[in-house]
């Protein structure tokens, strides 16, 4: 591994862990699109690698300093309910994705990020 290529992850890293952060994302709209432009991976590469970094409980401070602050404002058993089903859609959106054209499935995750960028731009 290059040290391009090592500052580049850790970059990536340091990124999707920040807005994870402060916005609660970071793997699809954060690390897949900087894995595809900054280190050329494919499409399925660059989301299998996001997925395997969820994998880990890497949220769970970030989840629990939220918790920390006064008012609670998560609700662990929803989060809960929500973890256990999302196992259950992340291996079925999995299935479903690698049935898809690569260059297709490139279009349709643009165009999500679009509709939800457009969304909440224009919400109150």
């Amino acid at each position: 591994m290059s040290f391009t290529t090592l500052l580049l992850l850790i970059i990536i890293g340091l990124l999707a862990g920040f807005f994870s952060g402060m916005f609660g994302i970071g793997g699809g709209v954060v690390m897949v699109p900087l894995m595809v432009f900054l280190l050329s991976y494919t499409q399925y590469q660059a989301q299998g690698t996001s997925l395997a970094v969820l994998a880990v409980p890497v949220t769970l401070l970030a989840a629990y300093t939220y918790h920390k602050i006064g008012e609670d404002p998560l609700n662990w058993k929803y989060a809960l309910i929500i973890a256990i089903t999302f196992i259950v859609g992340g291996f079925l959106g999995t299935k479903v994705a690698l049935n898809i054209n690569e260059s297709f499935l490139k279009k349709i995750f643009s165009v999500l990020l679009v509709l939800v960028a457009v969304k909440m731009f224009f919400s109150k």
